[in-house]
């Protein structure tokens, strides 16, 4: 955990070795498909945009997977996960009820239908609808140690900290602080 004034980062359990290959294949598919286009037959203002398509999905589907995190800033947390933000006052969370569960074992807070979100193997990032039909945001790169965080208004935060303790650690902590004043 890195601390720099009111923010702390809580690093993200490791990306899965399916999801980089995933990447891989898109890119090599991507690739191929522009390749295997026959560029004579095409103008050079084609040929030109094609190239920078190729380019921009190659460099977008990187960067978003790329871009994941969580933090406490002040009084909020913060999810960055691909193309998706989410900023939650820690008065919004029902920490009471939060814990860390092995989404094998409690299948209701596994994301099922993805309804604005960033899906490879072994990634979920955004807004999905979880097995028990409750709303939820999602920063997912494991399956095992998931810290499921229920807000007040029934929707769910559903994360992969590296130390999901620590993170329940730190929210229940500046919960507290800000209970005594």
């Amino acid at each position: 955990m890195a601390t720099t004034g009111s923010v702390r980062d809580f690093p993200l359990a490791p990306l899965q070795q399916k999801s980089w290959l995933t990447l891989v294949a898109i890119v090599a598919v991507t690739i191929a498909i522009t390749l295997l286009i026959p560029h004579q037959e095409l103008p050079l203002p084609a040929r030109l945009l094609l190239s920078t398509v190729t380019a921009a999905v190659i460099l977008g589907v990187g960067l978003a997977m790329r871009r994941r995190r969580i933090t406490i800033e002040g009084r909020d947390l913060v999810v960055a996960a691909a193309f998706f933000t989410q900023r939650i006052n820690i008065n919004a969370l029902d920490l009471a009820s939060a814990r860390s569960v092995d989404l094998a074992e409690h299948t209701e807070f596994a994301p099922m239908i993805k309804l604005g979100g960033y899906d490879l193997p072994g990634f979920r990032a955004g807004g999905y609808l979880l097995r028990n039909r409750a709303r939820a945001f999602c920063l997912l790169t494991t399956r095992d140690r998931v810290l499921v965080l229920p807000r007040h208004d029934g929707k769910f935060l559903v994360l992969s900290p590296e130390k999901p303790q620590m993170l329940l650690s730190a929210l229940n902590e500046l919960a507290s602080t800000t209970a005594r004043r």
